[in-house]
């Protein structure tokens, strides 16, 4: 069994999306510390006058010694915000209506959760937009031990993987010979960003994952599996 994991991420970019498709489980790994500045909270659309970032406000008090599941969501007007935003960039897009009503209630209606559960409704509209049926699981109702390398091992074994897929960024802290000795394959995800069509001039990379959706539809899946590398 292919097993991958990843932290709660906003509005996740295509990689996310080609790990777990390539995986026959997910594990939403919400167990993770908070961190300032990455995407927990945050991700970027494309406008006409080039990126803009998304953040979803949080309560500060002690939230960089909190999990990301255990993380408040600050209710000051910024959901009107980010729908303005998504609605009047993307508006034009050949696709937008098919899925912004959707994200639009989502975004509404789990904002006053933790950001760990909103991250997850997201997540789980994006999968069931793009057709991914990777069964998927979390963190938080295991009790894996262990720090970086031995957690995701421990994780591994906990959930009966046979190889597990890392991010790029897992060649800088796996511990490849315990992997070895405990029998599961290793690889490294080496994501090679699609190009495809998107309103305006000057392709952008990176962004949302609604981006490819609003620009391409069914086409969408295709698209950010087409030049994987494993």
């Amino acid at each position: 069994m292919i097993l991958t994991a990843h932290q709660p991420v906003y509005l996740p970019w295509l990689g996310l999306f080609h790990k777990i498709e390539s995986a026959d489980l997910f594990c939403y790994f919400d167990i993770v510390q908070y961190q300032r500045k990455d995407y927990n909270n945050r991700n970027k659309i494309k406008t006409k006058n080039g990126e803009l970032w998304l953040s979803v406000p949080v309560e500060s008090k002690n939230h960089l010694e909190k999990n990301v599941s255990d993380i408040l969501i600050v209710q000051d007007g910024w959901v009107e915000k980010h729908i303005k935003s998504i609605e009047l960039n993307y508006k034009k897009t050949l696709f937008f209506n098919l899925y912004f009503p959707r994200l639009r209630d989502i975004l509404i209606n789990d904002s006053k959760k933790t950001l760990g559960q909103l991250n997850l409704k997201l997540l789980e509209y994006f999968l069931e937009c793009l057709g991914i049926n990777t069964p998927i699981v979390k963190a938080s109702d295991y009790e894996f031990t262990g720090k970086g390398s031995a957690l995701v091992l421990d994780m591994c074994v906990k959930l009966n993987a046979d190889k597990y897929i890392f991010g790029e960024q897992g060649k800088n802290y796996a511990n490849m010979k315990s992997f070895i000795d405990a029998g599961i394959e290793v690889e490294f995800q080496n994501y090679k960003h699609p190009s495809y069509k998107q309103v305006g001039r000057d392709f952008k990379s990176y962004m949302s994952i609604i981006d490819l959706l609003f620009n391409e539809g069914d086409n969408s899946l295709d698209i950010l599996m087409s030049r994987k590398v494993l």
